[in-house]
C-alpha cells in the first residue's frame, strides 16, 4: 500500500505546504484509493514543525503541494518522502492525475514567507 499526503484547503490543493488548513491522506493500492484521513496541520513553519517526521511514521511516501520552501523540501526528502511541486486545483484530481502519471514535479520553491528564507 502507498500513502500520498496532499496539502488542502477548502478542497483544493492549499498554495502553501507550511500553512496549509490540514493535509489529506491517500492509501492507495494497485493505484486505486482506498482511504482518505484528514491530519490537523501543525502550528508553524512546515521545515520546524516536525509535521515530516509524522508523515513518514504514517507510511507516507509522496507530498503534493502547491510549493513550499527549500527547507521543508529538504526535511520531506530526509524523511524519505518525494515531493512533487506545482500542484494545482481539486484535490481528488490531481490525486488521480499523479495517479495516472501525469504530474512531476514543477522544481519551483517558495523563496519568501514568514519563516525567512531556510
Amino acid at each position: 500500500m502507498k500513502r500520498i499526503a496532499v496539502t488542502a484547503r477548502d478542497g483544493h490543493i492549499d498554495d502553501h505546504f507550511g500553512h496549509c488548513d490540514h493535509y489529506l491522506i491517500y492509501s492507495v493500492e494497485e493505484k486505486k484509493i482506498i482511504d482518505i484521513q484528514r491530519m490537523e496541520s501543525p502550528q508553524g513553519c512546515g521545515c520546524k514543525s516536525g509535521v515530516a517526521t509524522t508523515l513518514a511514521q504514517m507510511g507516507v511516501t509522496v507530498m503534493l503541494a502547491g510549493n513550499m520552501g527549500d527547507g521543508a523540501k529538504n526535511k520531506l526528502q530526509e524523511a524519505g518522502i518525494k515531493v512533487i511541486r506545482g500542484c494545482r486545483g481539486e484535490i481528488d484530481t490531481v490525486v488521480t492525475s499523479y495517479l495516472a502519471g501525469f504530474l512531476v514535479d514543477s522544481g519551483e520553491g517558495c523563496h519568501s514567507h514568514e519563516c525567512g528564507s531556510h
